[in-house]
């Protein structure tokens, strides 16, 4: 989600396998074009057609299951696009309003102060204050007897991810400190309760669609990095989760680097640890003391010997900082912390109806740098779909399904639900093949050469495969991708959509359908529709829109985006599931950009996407043939706001009547500032915020936070 300098390069590539990238495979269909006889448009079009006819590739069948049904009526826009801005400003269309609901440090219960703007906010504070870095999170209807009410928009429960601390000009008085390579423990114990979750109650003020945090509410709660956990699924009670503080490998102490998210139909709340590495350090010499096994596993995901703590949580003094150090200090494994790395990176599953329970991190899904969760609608009497991207470059795209038939009667269903349907299932990894069409590669211990025999690693059984899945996918073939970040499902034909947000090192030698720009500073989205159901083994995929400035000076403009719609690394990405008529399905696509912030901050579009193969095979002026989706057009594709300084727009959430916008503003400002004068490159959300909200107004510090979008009419958004 974030590049955090100096600490943490997450375009670093950790995949030493000789599989495929989506590159070369796609270069594979393009080398026939000698034989079609030249760069023509007749010829690329017969070259790529693949990609536009239902069912190819399928098995018997498939093509009349791959033929979408009629889609109901489309949604129409309904705003006039936002100019693109660097004001340091939640700028929104006309007609609307922006209001915060909170910002990092805000109390959530009474008895603790408020935001005093100077870091003198205590670390024990933090359990019962908002986080730091603001990310994905979502909107769970609350009835008036404590349930999940999926219709209800006035009052709910809303989650939000608090990703990392940034850098961090928020939380302590002169920012990070440093002494003779220490932190202080206060300044880490800071950190530590400031990442993770929050979760509270929230309800509309009178006489509009506008919300407001209720302080004090028994649902607001944070989970943070040291809060306890269980572990669900194949890898619970595994040898290779054994550690000090979990003897038997069966617990957990605290999430990290949650980003995007995810959500269950039975009313709990999917959050996924992704840049986890940021807060693991291994000691220099320890490939001495390992198996040959745990050498390759931990070189894999990111943990070579000698790599620091980014963060320098393993510096202070005292037992409860040895655990960020993932290294043997001991004769077993339940004396030392050895295997403490292995215990993050997956996806946690919160209750947040029952503010006591206990979070799980549901092992079933797999292992790596979980960006986020995405359900696919859920059919009574069909599997429980679930897919996932790992966000680093070369890196794949996974999807879950339960072994349990979706049964509503399951709604409210808290804890006992996710293990019904969510510990026990198959993981898959995607390949693309050349064909335009793809498939999903089971990770099934004693299947595909998935065993002990292995010479890639002996996996010891399903936990061991879960634990390593990226090197799973390796063995079964998967293609590597260009940083899957967001996705998320259209609930009108099922198709799914995956941000790719950029690659910069993209160089003419290596151009092919899905990456024809040499400098590809501004990323792309795929998309594919499965074949034979939501739960089915083959799909077809095309490129649905490429990212671009209308000007062209950094990129091929390939969607035809105009000034109203052009946009660089689409990032966070979000279907309406608005249950009001003509919502559902609109698409929201945020930003995370370096590339065009010359000219404007990060953004949020809205859109009406199409389905695959509604597009045109295209030759690039590099001579680079592609097919994409229809090209943008001012009624499909607006851009509808722009935040302030410095920021990356993330998380995004409707409620179901569609009036109300909840979308989450990260790092406004960055590390960039003079703590002396409080003086910063933003001063957001100070600056946004009325003289009316005494909690938000005039303060220096930029903080992340969520706000509130509605339309003064009280009309939907958007439409």
């Amino acid at each position: 989600m974030y590049t955090m300098t100096n600490d943490y390069d997450d375009d670093a590539i950790v995949n030493p396998s000789a599989n495929p990238h989506f590159d070369t495979l796609l270069a594979a269909r393009l080398s026939r074009r000698q034989a079609l006889g030249g760069m023509g448009g007749a010829a690329t079009g017969a070259l790529l057609g693949a990609l536009a006819l239902p069912g190819c590739g399928g098995s018997d069948g498939a093509a009349d299951d791959a033929t979408p049904a009629p889609a109901p009526a489309a949604p129409r826009l309904g705003f006039a696009p936002v100019a693109k801005t660097l004001a340091d400003r939640i700028t929104a269309p006309e007609g609307y309003q922006v209001s915060i609901l909170h910002a990092l440090g805000d109390p959530m219960h009474w008895g603790d102060a408020s935001w005093q703007d100077d870091g003198s906010e205590t670390p024990e504070s933090y359990e019962r204050r908002i986080g730091c870095g603001h990310d994905g999170m979502y909107f769970f209807g609350l009835s008036d007897d404590g349930r999940f009410d999926a219709g209800r928009s006035d009052r709910g429960l809303l989650c939000v991810n608090h990703e990392y601390v940034v850098a961090p000009y928020g939380l302590h008085p002169a920012g990070r400190t440093v002494t003779d390579g220490k932190r202080p423990a206060a300044e880490v114990d800071k950190e530590i309760l400031a990442h993770g979750a929050s979760v509270v109650e929230v309800r509309r003020k009178a006489g509009g669609a506008d919300m407001e945090m209720v302080r004090g509410s028994p649902y607001n709660r944070r989970v943070t990095s040291a809060t306890p956990m269980d572990f669900g699924g194949p890898a619970a009670g595994h040898a290779k989760l054994v550690s000090k503080l979990s003897p038997d490998g069966r617990r957990a102490f605290g999430m990290n680097n949650n980003c995007a998210c995810g959500y269950t139909p039975w009313g709990t709340y999917l959050t996924c640890e992704e840049n986890y590495l940021n807060v693991i350090g291994r000691a220099a010499g320890d490939d001495a003391r390992r198996s040959a096994a745990e050498i390759v596993a931990l070189k894999r995901y990111g943990l070579p010997e000698g790599r620091k703590n980014p963060y320098g949580w393993d510096t202070p003094e005292g037992e409860p900082y040895q655990r960020w150090n993932s290294r043997v200090s001991a004769a077993s494994a339940a004396e030392d912390y050895r295997h403490i790395f292995n215990s993050f990176g997956w996806v946690v599953e919160i209750d947040p109806f029952r503010p006591g329970s206990t979070p799980v991190k549901r092992s079933a899904l797999g292992r790596f740098n979980h960006e986020g969760a995405w359900p696919a609608p859920a059919v009574a009497g069909q599997p429980i779909v679930i897919y996932s991207g790992d966000d680093a470059r070369n890196e794949y795209v996974f999807k879950y399904v339960s072994d349990a038939l979706w049964d509503p009667a399951d709604v409210n269903g808290g804890s006992a639900a996710g293990a019904k349907y969510l510990d026990r299932g198959t993981l898959y990894v995607a390949r693309f093949n050349d064909d335009g069409t793809g498939e999903w590669l089971e990770l099934a211990h004693g299947k595909g050469g998935l065993d002990a025999s292995c010479p890639l690693y002996p996996f010891a059984d399903q936990g061991d495969v879960l634990m390593h899945c990226r090197l799973a996918a390796d063995w079964r073939g998967a293609t590597k991708m260009d940083r899957p970040e967001w996705g998320g499902v259209n609930p009108r034909n099922g198709e799914v959509y995956m941000t790719m947000t950029n690659n910069a090192k993209r160089t003419a030698d290596t151009l092919n359908a899905a990456n024809p720009r040499v400098g590809n500073k501004n990323g792309h989205i795929v998309r594919w529709r499965e074949i034979g159901g939501q739960a089915g083994t083959m799909f077809q995929w095309d490129v649905y829109l490429f990212g671009a400035r209308a000007d062209g000076k950094q990129s091929e403009n390939l969607s035809g985006l105009t000034d109203d719609n052009d946009f660089s690394s689409p990032d966070g990405l979000y279907f309406d599931q608005r249950t009001a008529p003509g919502g559902a399905g609109l698409l929201w696509i945020q930003t995370d950009d370096g590339a065009y912030t010359d000219v404007t901050n990060c953004m949020m579009l809205a859109a009406l996407p199409g389905q695959v193969g509604d597009g045109a095979a295209v030759t690039t002026r590099e001579g680079q043939a592609t097919r994409k989706g229809a090209d943008a057009t001012a009624d499909s594709v607006r851009r509808f706001l722009v935040g302030p300084v410095d920021c990356e727009i993330t998380g995004v959430v409707v409620t179901p009547d569609g009036k109300t916008l909840f979308v989450n503003v990260q790092h406004p400002g960055e590390d960039k500032g003079d703590f002396t004068t409080n003086t910063f490159t933003s001063h957001w959300p100070g600056n946004q915020a009325p003289a009316s909200d005494s909690a938000h107004h005039g303060h220096k510090r930029p903080r992340s936070a969520t706000v509130v979008i509605t339309r003064r009419d009280g009309g939907p958004i958007a439409l």
